[in-house]
Order: C-alpha cells, then structure tokens, then sequence
C-alpha cells in the first residue's frame, strides 16, 4: 500500500530529527511538551495537511529537536497509547474550557468528562487545597470520581451536586482558564 504526501513527509522529519533508524524505535524518542488551539485554522501540519486546530509541541529526548505544528492525526501515526491518550485529554480540557466560555451548564457527565481527564486535571494540580476538603486536594478529585462513577447519576443528592457545581467552578474553571487561555490563537 503507498503512502500517501502527508505520511511521507511526517516519516522524512521525524526520522531527520530522531536519533535512531527506524520508524518504530524513533516514534519513541518524543513526548508531547504542550498545544495551542487555532480556531482561526490558519496553521500547517509538519506534514503539510493545512488547517489544523490543534498545534501540538514535540521534543526529542535524544536529539534536542523539535517538532512544531504537528496535528493528532499525525501523532495516532506514532502508535504510542501514551501520547494519544495525552491528545485526548488535552483537547478534552480545551473542549471543557469553551463549555466553561460559553457559560454552559456543567454537570459531571460523559460529554464533557472522562475519568482520565479527571486524573489528568488531577495530576496537574486543577483541584484546590481549601478548608471544604480539608486541605487535601485528593478528596475533591476522590469525590468527582466517585459521582462520575455512579450508574445512576438521579441517585447524586442535592448537596452533593452542590458540592460538585463548587468544585468546577472554584476549582476546574480557574484552572482551565489561567492553563489554556494563553494558548488559544484566533
């Protein structure tokens, strides 16, 4: 089967900038360092397909390279779970960002969130040490996951979905804002 322009190009620079010889031992040299969004479309993949919205930043452990603007389409071409699942959250948290934009109703459902973006949000430091969850940021994030978890979601009592509409917005949405504002291009 050939290959079509655009993987041809992405093979010729990833492997011009990785330090091994093969297709399959070079893909693991890079790691994802961050994304815009550009909702203005006006950017190029390294591979040369126009009119990305999601410009991903890719270093080199060995070589000290870059690669920049490279799409998720192009990334799913490395075959690393670990880096398509990092596309999937971060273009996750840019979708939960605009829900936050646009002043949708946030509820903890399966449209907007997904346990490894809540693990995700975690691990970056979204969730807040305050007096409600006794300094400990890891029960708030204990407690999203075990209401995301319930099968049924009318079973989630009043206080609690007050405890959960507090946690996103005094939390989730500060973070997201102050994270990714910066990196939307119009």
């Amino acid at each position: 089967m050939s290959k079509s322009k655009y993987q041809e190009n992405l093979i010729k620079t990833v492997m011009d900038k990785s330090w091994r010889n093969t297709w399959e031992e070079a893909v693991q040299e890079w790691d994802i360092i961050d994304c815009a969004e550009d909702n203005s479309l006006s950017r190029s993949c390294i591979c040369g397909k126009e009119q990305i919205k999601y410009l991903y930043r890719l270093h080199n452990r060995k070589t000290n390279q870059w690669l920049f603007p490279i799409g998720s389409s192009c990334i799913k071409k490395f075959q690393r779970k670990d880096l398509q699942e990092k596309t999937a959250t971060t273009e996750a948290m840019f979708k939960l960002l605009h829900a936050v934009g646009n002043n949708q109703y946030l509820q903890l459902s399966s449209d907007l969130f997904s346990r490894k973006l809540l693990k995700e949000l975690y691990d970056q430091g979204a969730f807040k040490a305050t007096s409600y969850n006794h300094y400990n940021p890891k029960n708030d994030y204990d407690f999203l996951l075990k209401m995301f978890n319930k099968r049924a979601k009318n079973s989630i009592s009043t206080l609690q979905q007050k405890k959960i509409t507090a946690i996103l917005l005094n939390s989730i949405k500060p973070f997201l804002e102050q994270k990714l504002r910066s990196q939307i291009m119009s």
